[in-house]
């Protein structure tokens, strides 16, 4: 038996696109001699779909998908993933399914049995579990199809109550596939395959497993879909963030010897992973919006400078517009900084001074801020002003404006709410400030692409005479220490006091950081690249009372 795993760019709610894609993938496997195609998770219509499943026309176009698919499935079987009807009374309208399609129609449904709320997942809002496991045979082997999280049980100790697999396994299947959208996270992959290769040495069969790839939004979905043997080895894994079509001979995924699989990733290669998955996320969210062209403020700061270099690498650099916007306070090597970098990468920029805009904002206010100590109310007019030329262009001429601050500032507040964190997108709110100079290092090792007066110099909003970072902020190595314990790791302050860290500074980083929950509610969307990112898949009230903790 040939099976061929189908890695394609999804496009949610775009059913065209998405059944071209899959019948295109279908003919390639049928011309490669391929006796089955499995492709992704909710394949026809793209993962996530969110609320557009509540929609009955749009139920009826996956399902008219499902049947265009199968009329295209002659002489080549294919596993495909959608949503399907729910014909029992009770429970929830629809399930989360795999299609079998040969011979011109819909052979076998399995639906999905472990629905993940946790993080980014919401499933259980839309789908009915499924309490029933079977497998299907094709060309003379049973096959145990499951869903993405349905393998994830594997040692029974997780939040459900069940394991479809040992379920499956009492049939005797000769092989697993697993359709799947497990998303990026930049240490994710090593778990991922993991999973896989323990189901396939638990039940003794191998495992083939197709996973999406593509940014949906904020979420992004890395790809690496792989195939393990029946003692558990990895034979193979296809190519991150790209699609791909890959093709195995049944018996000789049984006698591969195996490869290494990957460990989790050291400091340069988490970066390279990083770069990778928001070069992609940038360039998904604008093909897929239909936008074709970015603008963003460049302040000679190394935020703006590493979002610059990602959307060049994303669009090209005849699609972005970098704009300084020198205020009273800028320096003059930020200028220049900016100058060299827009420079470097061969990008169109334009200088416009904001500083006879803060003085008219200034007179304005005057007669309220009259016998009042300049302060925090004067530093954000200035990044208002800045804004407010920044939106002008970008509705004029058609631009998104790109959205630089980091996740360490996005943690904490250190940014001005319709300000600089206005933006159509967040390409480094996912990303520490200490992995922004770890980004911009490697990125510098060949050649000097960010000025490295620009990475060197102390990290400056420059909204008062100078002003650094931290003379409100611990030194970012400290921050993001605490940060990284607070959210990835979810640990209460008492619990990073007790590691060693300062106690006051533990608990002003945690009150910091519930405080303004408030500014992240009205942020763009964040390209997620972290295990927890402070957009997608974190819910808090904002009313912060654990800030005070």
């Amino acid at each position: 038996m040939r099976i061929a795993l189908a890695q394609i760019n999804l496009h949610v709610g775009n059913f065209g696109y998405n059944l071209d894609k899959m019948l295109e993938a279908i003919e390639a496997a049928r011309k490669q001699h391929a006796d089955l195609i499995v492709f992704s998770e909710l394949s026809v219509c793209g993962y996530p779909p969110r609320d557009l499943l509540y929609s009955d026309r749009f139920l009826e176009q996956c399902m008219e998908s499902v049947y265009q698919l199968a009329k295209a499935c002659t002489g080549i079987v294919a596993i495909v993933g959608g949503p399907s009807r729910n014909k029992e009374t009770g429970g929830k309208s629809i399930f989360n399914s795999a299609f079998l399609l040969y011979d011109g129609a819909i052979q076998n449904v399995y639906n999905k049995g472990l629905l993940p709320t946790y993080d980014v997942f919401n499933e259980y809002r839309y789908f009915e579990p499924a309490t029933e496991f079977n497998t299907v045979m094709f060309n003379g082997k049973r096959i145990a199809i499951t869903v993405c999280e349905d393998i994830w049980n594997i040692d029974g100790l997780g939040m459900y109550p069940i394991n479809p697999p040992d379920i499956l396994a009492r049939q005797k299947p000769d092989l697993i596939i697993n359709i799947s959208a497990s998303p990026f996270a930049w240490n994710h992959r090593p778990e991922r395959l993991n999973i896989l290769m323990q189901n396939a040495s638990r039940y003794g069969v191998p495992v083939f497993s197709a996973n999406q790839v593509g940014a949906q939004t904020d979420l992004l979905f890395d790809g690496a879909s792989a195939v393990c043997n029946q003692k558990g080895q990895l034979v193979d894994v296809l190519p991150a963030f790209e699609e791909a079509l890959c093709v195995y001979e049944l018996d000789e995924v049984l006698q591969h010897p195996g490869i290494e699989p990957p460990k989790v990733p050291d400091d340069r290669e988490k970066y390279r992973l990083m770069q990778q998955a928001l070069v992609m996320g940038i360039r998904d969210y604008f093909r897929k919006t239909g936008i074709k062209k970015a603008i963003l403020g460049l302040s000679g700061g190394l935020d703006s400078a590493l979002t610059l270099v990602l959307a060049v690498e994303a669009l090209g650099a005849e699609n972005l517009w970098a704009v300084l916007l020198p205020g009273p306070y800028s320096s003059d090597h930020s200028v220049a900084d900016a100058l060299q970098l827009a420079n470097n990468l061969g990008v169109r920029h334009s200088t416009i001074p904001i500083n006879d805009v803060v003085k008219s904002f200034n007179k304005s206010l005057e007669p309220f801020f009259v016998d009042t100590a300049s302060g925090i109310a004067e530093e954000n007019i200035q990044a208002r002003a800045r804004a407010v030329i920044l939106m002008g262009l970008s509705n004029k001429f058609g631009y998104m404006l790109l959205n630089t601050s980091n996740k360490s500032e996005a943690a904490v507040g250190y940014g001005t709410l319709y300000g600089d964190m206005c933006g159509g997108l967040a390409v480094i709110g996912d990303v520490y400030k200490t992995e922004v100079f770890g980004m911009a290092g490697m990125i510098n090792e060949r050649d000097e692409i960010i000025p490295n007066n620009t990475i060197v110099k102390p990290p400056s909003a420059e909204l008062k005479p100078d002003q650094k970072d931290t003379d409100s902020l611990p030194p970012y190595d400290i921050l993001d220490s605490i940060l990284y314990r607070l959210l990835e790791k979810q640990q209460d302050p008492s619990a990073i006091i007790a590691d060693g860290f300062d106690e006051q500074l533990v608990r002003k980083t945690a009150r910091m950081v519930f405080m303004n929950e408030y500014k992240r509610f009205q942020s763009p969307p964040m390209l997620r690249v972290s295990p927890k990112c402070l957009g997608i898949g974190r819910e808090m009230p904002l009313e912060a009372v654990n800030g005070k903790q």
